[in-house]
C-alpha cells in the first residue's frame, strides 16, 4: 500500500513535467506566430474600410489603379483613364490615399 501512494504522489509530478512543457510551447507559438497574424489582419481589414473613390490602389495580382466606384463588397477600378475593371474589395493589396487639391500622395 506504500508503494502505490508513492507512485501516485511522483504521477503528479509527472503530469506537470508532461503538460508544462506543451504549454510553453503554446505561449511561443502564439506570441510569435498567432498574436501577429491577428495584427497584421486587423491592420488588413481597417485598410479595406477605409478605402474611397480616388485612392490609388494595387490589387493582389499587381494591377495598379485608382477607385471609380466602391460599394461594400465591389470596388471598379479606373486602368490608364480609359478602363474600368471590376474586383472584390478583398482583392486589393496596398491602397495609396492621394490628394485630390495637391495631387500629391502620402500613405
Amino acid at each position: 500500500m506504500l508503494n502505490f501512494t508513492a507512485a501516485a504522489a511522483g504521477g503528479t509530478n509527472s503530469i506537470w513535467g508532461m503538460v508544462l512543457p506543451f504549454v510553453l510551447m503554446f505561449a511561443i507559438f502564439y506570441f510569435l506566430l498567432i498574436r501577429p497574424q491577428q495584427k497584421k489582419q486587423k491592420q488588413r481589414n481597417s485598410m479595406l474600410n477605409a478605402l474611397k473613390k480616388g485612392d490609388k490602389v494595387v490589387t493582389i495580382g499587381g494591377l495598379h489603379g485608382t477607385i471609380a466606384e466602391i460599394t461594400d463588397d465591389i470596388v471598379v477600378l479606373r486602368v490608364n483613364d480609359v478602363t474600368k475593371l471590376t474586383f472584390d474589395r478583398s482583392a486589393i493589396s496596398t491602397a495609396t490615399v492621394v490628394n485630390d487639391a495637391t495631387g500629391g500622395a502620402s500613405k
